[in-house]
């Protein structure tokens, strides 16, 4: 192992952020998710933290083997928002690439937002849901055509030769819809995570961190402390 250039061991900070208090917390997680989400929006424009709705989705394979990647958060609702077991993150990717195949198998997952800079984790364990073909519509059509383009050309995950292969594949669906709208491709489409846990962290000084999580019962969510 080389560490010539950094002492990796002697590496850290000490943290100082607000306290997460029991009795100052919502009764149910997507507020607090919402105001943190908010808190990180304006990070983004104090310029400290470029991707507020980055998030790690962690799948597991056939073979147990787990395996994890940053997407790109595209909604969240509460059930008294979305209805009556319609809550949950909402992200989207290609239905056979190894995150999408790997849900199809085990549909457990979880889902870590770093909001490194404000001194923030959040993590998320639950199920994956796809979501219904008229959501993966509406959302793919709001999406810049390049991207639309791109999810025809790249069968995500898959082994390419070159860089040049990719960049045919991406002339030839240029090509084919030239002169027309993008349609949703069938293996693209949107999951829905329904949440059974969801634990906010909040960096403390001398490492004595605050770890609220937020567990769902069938009367509504309940609310404990973790020790750091």
């Amino acid at each position: 192992m080389n560490d010539a250039h950094h002492d990796l061991a002697a590496e850290r900070i000490d943290y100082s952020g607000d306290h997460l208090l029991e009795d100052r917390v919502p009764a149910e997680p997507y507020a607090l998710f919402d105001s943190w989400m908010e808190d990180a929006f304006a990070a983004k424009e104090r310029g400290v933290l470029p991707e507020p709705t980055a998030v790690v989705v962690a799948t597991v394979g056939p073979d147990g083997r787990p395996s994890s990647r940053t997407v790109l958060l595209k909604g969240f609702s509460a059930e008294s928002a979305a209805g009556a077991g319609d809550d949950g993150f909402r992200i989207f990717t290609n239905y056979t690439s190894r995150k999408g195949s790997e849900l199809g198998g085990n549909p457990q997952t979880a889902l870590l937002f770093g909001w490194y800079p404000l001194q923030r984790q959040v993590r998320i364990e639950g199920r994956a849901e796809r979501l219904s073909a008229a959501d993966s519509d509406a959302y793919f059509a709001s999406r810049p055509r390049g991207s639309q383009l791109g999810a025809w050309a790249s069968a995500q995950s898959s082994q390419v030769a070159s860089r040049a292969e990719l960049q045919e594949s991406y002339a030839a669906a240029e090509r084919r819809f030239a002169d027309r709208d993008v349609p949703r491709p069938d293996h693209w489409g949107g999951y829905r995570v329904v949440p059974e846990m969801i634990e906010f962290w909040q960096g403390q000084p001398s490492r004595m961190h605050d770890r609220l999580v937020y567990r769902r019962t069938i009367d509504g969510w309940t609310i404990g402390r973790l020790a750091p």
